[in-house]
């Protein structure tokens, strides 16, 4: 297993978690939403050792949510023992997926290249890249970039049937929108088609994952496999997470929660997770724990019983950020997290995390001699002066845990565990970064 330093190893089931079947466990944590043959499947999936793959596009400078999902999957699988390949698309990734709503930019060859490399090192992270079956990375540029136009469309265009194609969701709702669809998108599904084709020639992959959003593209793959070598080959998809709420899930304060640490630090991953709503924190941990089920129905008791702990939710903020960040990183924010929303010191707060905290606050940049009622109105924790002086004269007002008694106080110049932040907070839970400018 790779262990990168901006990631760590993912931890193997608890004993008494059952791989024997693991259709079984990809169905009770709610993975499986759709598949080509089910029964057929699941007895593939209990026999002999398999192969099979994922596909990742380089469309952006990292994965998200939405593909870690996929790439545990992935790692299920594979701790069942079977083989996965990890597919990072040079070739699909120039090209673009459609989209239900328009065009994707096209991205220069450069820029997809580099992604192609941060997406492998990033999928290298979560899946175990020794012993029998150790996961195989491969690009689909490698079979495409000397391909002629006239080979593409004779040796596979052939299998093709444009009434088909056109039913595709993605597609139906481009054609039925305003923007229409381009050719170069519209082939899309059948590039990714003769990847699955490929695949089960060189390495005989029998299975392809993917979110049920692609169901469109990942039978294109097992259509051509049948129609053009005659061989049967399957497909799942996972359901696409919503919230209870209604809202997008993936999303923070309108942005991708990424799994590069420049896009997503650490702290907000783990905020994210730490915010999950009670009626989806269950699903979420069975989705992206290797948590035992013992330990999740363990889990779902406290949630009915002792809400207000939010235990389930700290454990997941825990295990997700430790699957992405490594343990030790979790383990730093968990701390600084403690400490910020609480009244202790913030003595032994790692200084890195410290900034990241402070740049996802509310954020005011002062001078060391910035009053502390105008520092809360900069900030937005107060409205006005006077809502300032009479939220210190209360006692509700601290820097850096350090309780305000004075109207008239500076904030003063930096303390650790930051030399250039100051935590400013107005009770127990409304918090302020404070960024010394001089």
């Amino acid at each position: 297993m790779s262990t990168a330093s901006s990631g760590g190893k993912i931890p193997a089931p608890h004993n008494d978690a059952s791989f024997a079947d693991v259709w079984e466990e990809l169905s009770w944590r709610g993975l499986i939403h759709v598949s080509t043959d089910p029964v057929a499947l699941k007895a593939l999936l209990s026999g002999p050792p398999v192969t099979y793959y994922c596909g990742f596009d380089p469309t952006a400078p990292s994965l998200h949510l939405g593909n870690l999902v996929q790439l545990l999957v992935m790692r299920r699988l594979q701790l069942a023992g079977h083989r996965p390949l990890a597919l990072v698309g040079g070739s699909t990734g120039l090209i673009g997926d459609p989209k239900p709503t328009a065009e994707r930019t096209l991205n220069d060859p450069d820029t997809v290249a580099l992604w192609v490399e941060k997406l492998r090192h990033q999928v290298t992270r979560f899946l175990d890249d020794s012993g029998d079956n150790a996961v195989v990375m491969v690009n689909n540029l490698d079979w495409t970039k000397d391909l002629s136009a006239i080979s593409f469309l004779r040796d596979i265009g052939q299998y093709f049937r444009v009434g088909t194609m056109i039913k595709k969701d993605a597609v139906a709702a481009r054609l039925n929108s305003d923007a229409g669809i381009s050719y170069t998108e519209f082939s899309y599904q059948i590039l990714q088609g003769m990847d699955f084709m490929r695949l089960h020639e060189d390495y005989g992959c029998m299975l392809q994952t993917g979110g049920s959003d692609q169901w469109g593209n990942l039978t294109s793959g097992t259509d051509l496999v049948h129609k053009a070598l005659g061989k049967t080959v399957h497909a799942l998809g996972t359901p696409l997470i919503t919230n209870s709420d209604g809202t997008k899930f993936g999303k923070s304060e309108g942005n991708a929660v990424w799994l590069d640490r420049e896009l997503t630090s650490p702290w907000a991953m783990y905020q994210f997770w730490l915010n999950t709503d009670d009626r989806d924190v269950i699903d979420r941990l069975k989705v992206f724990t290797f948590l035992s089920r013992d330990e999740i129905e363990s889990l779902e008791q406290a949630v009915a019983s002792e809400p207000h702990r939010r235990e389930a939710q700290r454990t997941l903020a825990l295990h997700v950020t430790a699957l992405v960040h490594g343990e030790e990183e979790a383990r730093a924010v968990e701390d600084a997290a403690l400490k910020l929303f609480g009244k202790d010191s913030l003595d032994g707060i790692d200084a890195a995390v410290f900034d990241q905290a402070m740049q996802e606050l509310p954020l005011a940049d002062v001078e060391p001699d910035t009053p502390v009622t105008q520092a809360l109105v900069d900030s937005g924790l107060c409205s006005s002066v006077s809502e300032a002086r009479r939220a210190i004269s209360q006692g509700g007002v601290s820097i850096n845990n350090t309780p305000v008694s004075e109207q008239d106080a500076p904030v003063g110049g930096p303390t650790p565990p930051s030399a250039r932040w100051l935590l400013l907070k107005r009770g127990k839970k409304t918090l302020a970064g404070l960024r010394i400018t001089a």
